[in-house]
């Protein structure tokens, strides 16, 4: 029977919840929980907390919030817990060497790339922006460095041809839960290998910023493309029409006359095209500020596009 282990599991997003309900699952011992600090979220800024602290409290298990783990008293604190590992899942926070150095088996993260392409802190983003056809979990024992630590263990996942960054991540999601539990068990059974990362194919995912998201139309369809899909759920590709914001939740590269940038081709018929530097997008979920998202149908019922140009 399989020795259950004492962790500390540190994360804050929706990425790392089905990592945490695993390992519980697999009847290890969660004997804290390390989330970021309540932060104010949605349009009302209200400050609650956040899906793995939720998780956590569902699930009986002690949450603590340090908005730092450099302090004495917060290493003091960890070191009390007297974990045998440290699992680590899109928490937010720098482990410094102290912290990593506290449990017996080290801190081990949950990344969801295929290392060492896209170490940082955007790697699902950056895989669909840069047409990535294979990406997949990484389970890695943890150093002082960003990412550069030795893999334990790694799990290769195909990314769908018209794959949105919600869905892929809902897949890395879950596939990084299941990883997990298995290194553990690997381990356990002396079939893990710590294996240095390879020196060739290093690449770094930086964090997104929101003018990422602004579209430029001088660009090629199936680039503009990728970006929708990378940014949807978050932060949204966005153009311009008649000065308002106009968010586009998802479109697909068509067959078109030419045209210049931006121009709306075709608006009619339930269709919605736009030219590009090279082709022409069709649009197919669109939202205009303060209103919700709709079809293109939807947006010609209610908008004329004719003759339009986006910015």
């Amino acid at each position: 029977m399989t020795n259950r282990l004492r962790i500390v599991f540190a994360g804050t997003p929706e990425f790392a919840v089905p990592a945490l309900e695993a390992l519980h699952a697999a009847r290890h011992q969660i004997v804290a929980v390390y989330a970021q600090p309540d932060r104010p979220a949605g349009r009302g800024q209200e400050v609650g907390a956040g899906p793995v602290k939720r998780c956590a409290q569902a699930l009986g298990v002690p949450v603590e919030q340090p908005a730092t783990l450099r302090s004495p008293e917060a290493v003091a604190r960890l070191r009390g817990h007297a974990a045998d590992l440290m699992v680590v899942a899109a928490y937010g926070l720098i482990l410094p060497p102290a912290v990593l150095e506290l449990p017996q088996l080290g801190c081990w993260n949950i990344h969801a790339s295929l290392l060492p392409r896209w170490r940082g802190a955007a790697p699902i983003h950056r895989a669909l922006l840069a047409g990535d056809t294979v990406t997949g979990i990484t389970i890695m024992q943890m150093d002082a460095g960003l990412d550069t630590g030795p893999m334990l263990l790694e799990r290769p996942v195909e990314i769908g041809a018209r794959e949105a960054g919600g869905a892929l991540h809902d897949r890395l999601a879950a596939v990084g839960a299941e990883a997990i539990v298995a290194a553990i068990e690997e381990f356990q059974a002396g079939r893990l290998t710590p294996v240095p990362q390879p020196a060739e194919g290093i690449t770094y995912a930086a964090k997104i910023r929101k003018e990422e998201a602004r579209i430029d139309w001088s660009a090629p369809a199936d680039a503009i493309d990728r970006q929708v899909r990378a940014f949807n759920p978050w932060p949204v590709a966005e153009a311009r029409w008649e000065d308002r914001q106009l968010r586009l939740w998802s479109a697909e590269p068509v067959l078109a006359a030419a045209g210049t940038p931006g121009q709306v081709l075709e608006a009619a018929g339930g269709r919605i095209v736009v030219a590009t530097g090279k082709g022409a997008l069709a649009l197919t979920r669109l939202q205009l500020a303060g209103r919700r998202a709709v079809s293109a149908a939807e947006f010609l019922n209610a908008h004329s596009l004719a003759g339009a140009r986006l910015g």
